[in-house]
């Protein structure tokens, strides 16, 4: 008898769990996303090619070499992408038509999120192909070539993920707003008598 007048009392709590929830799936969702972006960003980034000089010692052969560029490009280009599918999805599954709080929650969630997957992104693109390089380095004889290991130059290139998803969820809700603001007739133009 007291649970059904503590429940009555007190406010429902589904409210706070579902915004939680979805707190958590923009989250996870965005780090699982970032961990594939980052499969792809290794495999398709271009890596400059190194040659081996005394131990522990390399050189990049061409000093020209438009691989860093290239490598902090393919980031950027998936980054956008990735922002484009969290900020789309996201505000249509994890937000629209929801109460306000949970809107704000999932929301954060989705932005944050955003920040983690860039973050995994980078780490897991750099993983990829870093045992190799440092085997390389340490057991070739001098003169042998290798590519180098991937890394990102432009750190502010981890924005990108974030910053876009961030634009497309103000965007949609500034239009998600406009189309449910009441309208105004138009009022008839005065005949003339």
């Amino acid at each position: 008898m007291t649970n059904d007048v503590q429940a009555a009392g007190s406010p429902p709590r589904r409210p706070a769990v579902e915004a939680a929830a979805r707190f958590g799936i923009g989250v996870a969702g965005s780090v699982v996303l970032g961990a594939l972006a980052g499969l792809l960003w290794g495999e398709v980034a271009p890596r400059a090619l190194l040659q081996q000089g005394r131990a522990g010692e390399v050189a990049i052969v061409n000093a020209e070499t438009r691989a860093f560029i290239g490598a902090d490009a393919w980031f950027c280009g998936i980054a956008v992408v990735a922002g484009l599918l969290t900020g789309v999805l996201g505000y249509r599954f994890l937000i629209a038509r929801r109460d306000s709080g949970t809107r704000a929650v999932a929301t954060a969630g989705l932005i944050l999120g955003a920040a983690a997957g860039a973050l995994v992104m980078m780490w897991v693109g750099g993983l990829i192909g870093l045992a190799g390089y440092d085997h390389a380095l340490a057991t070739s004889p001098p003169g042998t070539m290798f590519e180098s290991s991937l890394s990102l130059g432009a750190k502010s290139a981890l924005a990108f993920w974030p910053l876009l998803t961030s634009i497309l969820i103000l965007v949609a809700e500034w239009s998600a707003r406009r189309d449910a603001a009441p309208r105004q007739p138009l009022e008839p133009p005065l005949a003339a008598e």
